[in-house]
């Protein structure tokens, strides 16, 4: 569906230019040269009460008054004037029915509250008017060469291209214009967003999503706003194609020291590299690496893995591109025994035996070509780069074509390295030409491949259908809530605006979504703490209990293997001792006492959270202990975390290899240790209250995974006042608030809920339960079998755009889906599609109404203006039941087709 009116800016067919000039230099001026030398084909209108005429157009002195037939409208207005005139402009605007706007004026909220104060002035005056779309202020305008469009004062245009770019930087854009002139670079649109006042870059992901001409999407960002509706516009894009991000300012000189380890670890740029792989896009370090990465990526088969297989025809070359393979952390892949006879077969008795292939300095075409075939047939080997330097014997075009046809035959993505200068040139073209990609050092080419291997993982999680794991756990969300209003009632001289938990409080919040914490009692005496040992049971572990101490080992906090009495007494007069003189600052509590764990097999790992300000709650799993900070071995990801993210944030970190059995090591009970993260990330999505957690260390072991110290902080404002549910995360998680128990007209019990990515095996035995016909009706095509990706395409769903509730049955003692309907919101939840698939098995049972009657429940607390179905014409059941439901049938789009809507 197409995005509310953004077709006015990018697809014109009369331009007003507000503040045309024709003094050299100005914005108004280059404004309208570029549209006239950008050859657009609509309707030019100057508007400047100061001019008659401007470069051979007529200029107006306002929009009044331009020459417009009866019920006409101009669809774009390119505003140029002066930041305080801008205001009434847009006013103007709306009251002539133009429904695009740019605004290229500066002097906005960058230079201050005078600024800030103009562009609410601005959002005042276009609210007045529905639909209008405003891209800026403080932008320097869109090119979309394709239609002639070069809406920008900018001092170069762009060439047609597959690569749609969107900036925040003005001044980047100017650069990148002058750069690829010089380089032959082309654009499907090029666009500089400016401030964001309206039109922001999820709304251009969306709009480039269906736009026939872009293949793949540019963003230098700075900042994101709208998180929420960033990673839905991203995911869906990143589903069919690629997005590569550089995202400026990576380091956040005002992070300051926090009341958690967490909220000192995780960082602004943390968030951001967590989202964006969630996204599905590929960030990139390097802005020279932008466009190489973005016509790699759209044109290149995503590898299944990070194996590659090196071809060269010298061997210092390929030790350079396995040095800077393993050190992005990509596999050098292992030959199979078959490749290796291939070879032994091919290459002189000399050659490498191995991988890297060396096929030594002699190496004709041929040789090079048979010897990348064996690689790419190799099923070990997910890629290939062929490294070319030449020798006296070299052939370096004929090597080229050689190689083309190899890569050609198959699906795997070939990369080179050409070395060299003018003797190699002839080949390069030919790469280009044939569109196998070519870099001028092996290092280039191996981070290129890395980047195809990122793309890879990261959109795989789109389509990822975990494996199941049955929580199916009490959430006891009245304790959560207890704690909460408790701990901001507390007052002991030390609470301010947000609520530092004590470490028994802190567990007790972590029992309520049963994790299993160990034990641990508050004593605020000596007396208190030896009495409470006892009651526990010997050894124990006494540590500080102060607020205001993150750090209990820096203090002398933490005693261990206490085991009576006396050492208890000890102990607590050391400790609190200890903790005065080094901090005298701190209010001290007393301790905490808890049973000593004893696990040599265990693993200590680190868990936190942090709600942050542009993609709210972040969760980090790392290497536990007193070391954490020092090794700084940490992964970070987006919560609500599925079964395969959580085993993901384990696998990507160094410290993976000690999970699993070691020297005589039993492994850790990975199961459990993935429910437990689970289960952390979803108090945390319950708990927007929650500003900062830490779980340090979390002990998993051979038998069971518990926290041995937990501290969490609590915002009081969102205690006293909860915000909207789940408006602090970036990602909608599972709509639990939809599930419902119905029951058929014979009786037979249905639960409604939505469905979820481990419902993938149920919806294709569902599917294969349909007859052709039933297929034909639901899909408008005939298939016989499912795919995976077809499956996850339809079982992973982003909630905020997309729900699909199945009714789910019990036959003969297994679950079964019996049906499902669908709506699909357009982005701007102003319509929503529905369809409605019941298996045959069920038909004529009332289960096809039971789901129409419950979508258009939760499309009316979408609050959507219109729901839209389309039912072959020879479905007369469904046309009834749409009919019966106040649906105004069409059957006059399509002789195949009949169109149901409804406005609610």
């Amino acid at each position: 569906m197409p995005i509310r009116n953004l077709s006015k800016i990018f697809t014109p067919t009369s331009i007003a230019i507000i503040g045309a000039s024709n003094r050299a230099g100005s914005v108004g001026q280059r404004v309208l040269q570029n549209l006239i030398e950008g050859q657009f084909q609509g309707e030019l209108y100057p508007v400047n009460a100061k001019h008659s005429e401007l470069a051979g157009h007529r200029c107006f002195p306002s929009l009044s008054e331009l020459p417009l037939a009866t019920g006409a409208v101009v669809d774009l207005a390119v505003i140029c004037t002066p930041a305080a005139t801008v205001a009434e402009v847009v006013r103007q605007c709306g009251e002539a029915g133009i429904l695009g706007v740019v605004i290229l004026s500066a002097g906005f909220r960058e230079i201050g509250l005078d600024g800030e104060r103009i562009e609410a002035e601005i959002r005042t005056s276009a609210k007045r008017f529905e639909g209008m779309r405003i891209l800026g202020p403080n932008s320097l305008g869109l090119m979309s060469p394709y239609h002639g469009l070069n809406a920008s004062f900018a001092a170069d245009g762009v060439t047609p291209g597959r690569v749609a770019f969107i900036s925040q930087s003005g001044a980047l854009c100017a650069s990148v214009l002058d750069w690829a002139a010089k380089e032959g670079i082309g654009f499907s649109h090029f666009v500089s967003v400016g401030n964001m006042l309206d039109i922001g870059v999820a709304d251009l992901i969306d709009y480039f999503a269906s736009d026939r001409w872009t293949d793949s999407i540019i963003l230098y960002v700075e900042s994101i706003s709208h998180a929420r509706q960033f990673m839905s516009a991203a995911r869906a894009f990143t589903r069919s194609k690629p997005i590569i991000v550089y995202k400026a300012g990576r380091f956040d000189a005002s992070e300051k020291a926090a009341a958690t380890h967490t909220g000192a670890m995780i960082g602004l740029d943390n968030a951001y590299e967590a989202a964006l792989t969630r996204a599905g896009a590929v960030r990139v370090w390097e802005l020279a690496d932008l466009f190489d990465c973005a016509e790699l990526l759209a044109g290149q088969e995503a590898p299944a893995g990070p194996r590659l297989a090196i071809v060269t025809n010298a061997g210092g070359p390929g030790v350079m591109a396995t040095d800077a393979l393993l050190q992005r952390k990509g596999t050098l892949a292992e030959l199979s025994d078959a490749s290796i006879q291939k070879l032994d077969g091919l290459l002189p008795e000399a050659w490498s035996h191995g991988n890297p292939i060396d096929v030594l300095s002699d190496a004709d075409a041929d040789r090079f070509g048979e010897a990348v075939a064996i690689a790419l047939a190799d099923k070990n080997v997910d890629g290939v780069l062929v490294i070319l330097s030449p020798q006296i014997w070299t052939q370096p075009l004929e090597t080229a074509d050689a190689v083309i046809k190899a890569a050609n035959r198959s699906r795997k993505p070939v990369l080179t390295a050409w070395m060299g200068g003018t003797r190699v040139q002839a080949g390069i073209e030919h790469f280009s030409q044939a569109g196998v990609p070519s870099y001028a050092t092996p290092e280039k080419a191996v981070a290129s491949f890395m980047y195809l291997v990122q793309y890879a993982r990261n959109r795989s999680m789109l389509y990822e259908t975990p494996r199941s794991v049955p929580l199916g756990f009490r959430i006891d969300r009245d304790r959560l809530r207890t704690i909460f209003r408790e701990s901001v009632t507390v007052q002991n001289g030390h609470r301010d605006g947000n609520e530092i938990l004590s470490e028994s409080d802190s567990k007790a919040l972590l029992e309520a979504y049963d994790i299993p914490v160990c034990p641990t009692v508050v004593a605020g005496t000596k007396e208190a703490a030896m009495e409470i040992a006892q009651l526990i049971g010997y050894p124990v572990v006494m540590k500080i209990c102060s607020p205001s101490i993150v750090h209990k080992s820096d203090v002398g906090g933490v005693a261990l293997n206490l085991i009576d009495r006396d050492s208890v007494a000890r102990a607590f007069d050391s400790i609190v001792a200890k903790a005065k003189q080094k901090r005298p600052d701190a209010v001290i509590d007393g301790v905490t006492v808890q049973p000593m764990t004893v696990a040599p097999w265990g693993r200590e790992l680190f868990v936190g959270a942090k709600r942050g300000p542009v993609f709210g709650s972040v969760l980090m799993v790392g290497l536990g202990g007193t070391a954490t900070e020092l090794l700084w071995d940490r992964t970070f990801e987006l919560p609500p975390l599925s079964e395969r993210l959580a085993r993901r944030m384990l696998e990507s970190l160094r410290a993976w290899p000690l999970l699993g059995a070691y020297r005589g090591r039993d492994p850790v009970d990975l199961d459990q240790l993935v429910e437990v993260l689970m289960r952390i990330s979803y108090l945390v999505a319950d708990a927007p209250e929650i500003l900062e957690l830490d779980i340090n260390p979390l002990l998993a072991t051979p038998t069971e995974v518990v926290a041995l110290d937990a501290r969490i902080v609590l915002q009081r404002a969102a205690v006293l006042n909860p915000p909207a549910p789940y408006s602090h995360l970036a990602i909608c998680p599972y709509p639990t608030q939809f599930t419902h128990e119905s029951q058929l007209g014979d009786g037979t019990p249905v639960l409604m809920r939505v469905i979820q990515p481990e419902d993938e095996p149920m919806w294709c035995e569902l599917i294969s339960g349909c007859s052709m016909e039933s297929i034909q009706m639901r899909f408008r095509y005939m298939f016989r079998n499912t795919t995976h990706e077809m499956a996850s395409r339809f079982c992973f769903n982003d909630y905020d755009r997309e729900i699909a509730i199945v009714a789910e049955v019990n036959e003969n003692g297994r679950k079964a889906i019996a049906g499902v309907g669908r709506l699909v919101a357009d982005v701007d939840h102003q319509e929503v599609e529905f369809a409605v698939l019941v298996g045959d098995a069920w038909q004529g049972r009332g289960l096809g109404s039971e789901l129409m009657d419950y979508c258009l429940k939760i499309s009316e607390q979408w609050r959507v203006q219109k729901i839209v179905a389309e039912i072959a014409p020879q479905n007369r059941r469904m046309l009834e039941m749409f009919s019966h439901r106040g649906f105004t049938l069409n059957r006059s789009i399509a002789a195949d087709v009949v169109v149901a809507t409804k406005r609610l």
